[in-house]
């Protein structure tokens, strides 16, 4: 049974097999050795170029020639026709809006007299997660031919498909619109720690400049398996760490004695730096002793000279990333050296100014968390809105 599920449809609702309502093609991809198959002005689609409802010319990255598109070797697909993506990334669906070729990834499909497109699609969207659990393969995912044909749909009255579709199209369009504002301010919220240290830490300053080899101390004590160490610990890697705020999402309980390599020891206090990759600003104060990576370096800070909390905000900054040399030596990683780190100069006003530097920026960014947490959660109920949508058309709740 090919039905995506049991439910009861509304009085003059049926289920059909899309085998029985339309007929479907098989896609392809012509030869690249044939020249002249290629570089004319018919869009050529795979997969990956079904993104919105409506599938045009300016969604393809390849074009055919007409020798090309009647070459035998893809699917003509006409306007109207259901671009049904079966194989690598299954759940895609959109409509032919142009004249088009399409690729071994898509089984285009032409609607009959009793099923409109923009309907049949909005309902396949709608269950691209049951679509999903569908593929098969062990290299490539792919729907079956018989799973595809056999695949039921509700089919309403033609000028209730109408109605729904024009709704659904009405309906979505707004919530993308939501969408794409709420990602906007998102975005403003995201990048405003990174403004409020850029105008802490600026070169308009005219505070007393200092090497960080001058405040920092590196610890050395470094735990060894071959030193058969025994006990639990708790580990805080790079993958813990959230970047440019020091917050700390995780860690991880380990014994010692099970230990594959070695781990550097840090203690309560101490600064734990992300070197690797450190545009990623992975700067955490220690809230509790453990253990870390070998792509992390642990320090303390001179207390008589520095607060921690301040030389922890500067190098997340985007000064600190200005004026440190990263190291970017062809196929490894960017990185940033002990002597580097060292070397970096830090605006050092007094140690009152610190603090109050610290209190200020520790207020201005937990105001910006807030602001950031509420419109991610924002984002997130707009994004669920359009399958909430697409579930309230197919119970005929529109």
């Amino acid at each position: 049974m090919m039905k995506t599920d049991k439910r009861t449809l509304p009085n003059g609702w049926r289920w059909a097999k899309l085998e029985d309502l339309g007929s479907f093609d098989s896609g392809g991809t012509p030869s690249k050795n044939e020249k002249h198959y290629w570089g004319g002005d018919i869009p050529f689609v795979t997969g990956a170029d079904i993104t919105d409802l409506y599938i045009t010319a300016q969604h393809a990255r390849a074009f055919l020639t007409d020798a090309g598109l009647t070459s035998g070797k893809t699917a003509i697909c006409k306007p109207g026709t259901i671009l049904f993506v079966t194989r690598t990334r299954v759940g895609r669906v959109g409509i032919a809006a142009d004249v088009m070729g399409a690729s071994q990834d898509l089984s285009p499909y032409a609607c009959g007299p009793e099923i409109v497109p923009e309907f049949a699609c909005r309902y396949l969207q709608s269950v691209s997660d049951y679509l999903i659990s569908g593929a098969r393969g062990s290299t490539i995912q792919g729907l079956t031919r018989e799973f595809v044909h056999k695949l039921e749909i509700p089919v309403p009255p033609l000028d209730e498909q109408r109605r729904i579709a024009a709704i659904l199209s009405e309906q979505l369009a707004i919530v993308e619109r939501a969408r794409v504002a709420a990602k906007a301010q998102l975005e403003a919220a995201e990048a405003l720690p990174a403004a409020y240290l850029r105008a802490v830490f600026n070169d308009s300053q005219q505070w007393p400049m200092k090497r960080l080899g001058d405040l920092l101390q590196l610890r050395k004590e470094v735990i060894h398996p071959y030193d058969k160490p025994s006990g639990p610990a708790m580990f805080v890697g790079l993958e813990h760490i959230e970047s440019g705020t020091g917050i700390r999402i995780g860690s991880e309980p380990v014994e010692m004695s099970n230990l594959a390599g070695r781990k550097p020891r840090f203690y309560k206090g101490d600064i734990v730096y992300g070197y690797l990759r450190p545009y990623l600003n992975k700067v955490w104060i220690a809230e509790f002793d453990g253990l870390c990576s070998v792509d992390q370096y642990v320090y303390s800070v001179d207390a008589s000279q520095a607060d921690t909390a301040y030389v922890a905000w500067f190098m997340r900054s985007p000064s600190y990333l200005k004026r440190a040399p990263i190291d970017t030596t062809p196929g490894q990683l960017p990185r940033i050296r002990l002597e580097e780190v060292a070397a970096v100069e830090i605006d050092l006003p007094s140690l009152a100014e610190q603090q109050s530097i610290v209190c200020d920026l520790d207020s201005r960014l937990a105001s910006a968390r807030q602001a950031y947490e509420a419109l991610r959660s924002q984002l997130d109920a707009i994004e669920k809105m359009p399958a909430a949508l697409l579930r309230q058309a197919f119970n005929g709740e529109l």
